[in-house]
């Protein structure tokens, strides 16, 4: 089978990741295959107008997958952890370690070149302590990938930026998440991540075996709040909201607070910005992007009060 070096494969390739990749892939001057289980839709049309091959698969779909893999060099694998935008209500930890096995499977079948995994800081911290479901089932994918022995590479990012731009931590005025209000979360820029592992695919020789942290900032929540309101010019407190109020709703997620509460993610962020200069901080994030996300997010939920 002729291998395409110039070619790789984003699963997962209409999420807030796969875009960002696939932007600086297409950037690069890389040929992108966009999976999605919807061709038809919004950000996969975007995706096709930017550039990239749009291509129906689906990550429960192991032969949708390897079909879509052939003749690629390169393919990065993302899967949504439970409660991401557009999964289902029952989507599970079991649903996102089958779907990442299944890509991996893919890969393997296919004989890609250099497979790019993203996972979550602290993963490999797994067998040291208990660590939240998300933490636990990105670790679980990373040892199918080293089952396989797929020539890959491993990020490891932590808590989005992007987590602060919508109705998960923006209710009633406030920023307002089960984080305590003075205990330092680390954060990282979507888009940065998506540089990182355009870099990896860029440099397999360099890259290919390596598990790496990926960390752009360190902030409490009360100075992330700070940060937004002084970029959009308002006033934004920060409440937490209770951690038996989350319970009620979620045991995973509320053990997920409590442990970045105490124990958290410790991504080295000066090596992060070793790699990639360019990597941004919350203010930087917020000067671009972030504002104007979290803007037309706080527009919306006040032309939909008045409509109410």
């Amino acid at each position: 089978m002729k291998l395409s070096h110039k070619t790789v494969v984003v699963a997962g390739a209409t999420g807030l990741q796969g875009r960002a990749v696939t932007h600086h892939l297409l950037r690069d001057g890389w040929h992108v295959r966009a999976l999605t289980r919807d061709p038809n839709g919004t950000q996969a049309t975007a995706l096709a107008q930017t550039g990239a091959q749009v291509v129906r698969a689906q990550m429960e779909d192991v032969d949708s997958l390897v079909a879509a893999a052939e003749g690629a060099w390169g393919l990065f694998s993302v899967q949504p952890t439970v409660g991401s935008p557009g999964t289902a209500p029952d989507f599970s930890t079991e649903d996102e370690v089958r779907w990442g096995v299944n890509v991996a499977e893919a890969a393997h079948a296919a004989g890609i070149g250099h497979f790019v995994f993203t996972s979550v800081a602290e993963a490999d911290r797994h067998l040291d302590e208990k660590l939240p479901a998300n933490l636990v089932s990105k670790w679980r994918i990373e040892q199918h990938i080293a089952a396989l022995d797929l020539p890959a590479t491993i990020l490891r990012p932590v808590s989005f930026m992007e987590n602060f731009t919508g109705g998960y931590a923006l209710r009633n005025g406030n920023l307002s998440t089960g984080l305590a209000p003075e205990v330092p979360q680390q954060i990282m820029a979507v888009d940065d991540v998506g540089a990182v592992a355009a870099l990896a695919f860029a440099r397999p020789k360099e890259w290919i075996g390596r598990e790496i942290s990926l960390a752009g900032d360190e902030l409490t929540p009360v100075q992330i709040a700070a940060a937004i309101g002084k970029a959009l010019g308002i006033p934004l407190p920060y409440v937490q909201v209770p951690i038996d109020a989350i319970r009620a709703l979620s045991e995973d997620f509320a053990y997920a607070n409590e442990w970045l509460n105490t124990d958290g993610y410790r991504a080295d962020i000066p090596a992060t910005r070793k790699i990639r200069p360019a990597t941004m901080d919350f203010g930087t994030w917020l000067e671009p992007t972030g504002a104007s996300q979290i803007a037309a997010f706080l527009d919306s939920t006040r032309i939909a009060g008045q409509d109410a």
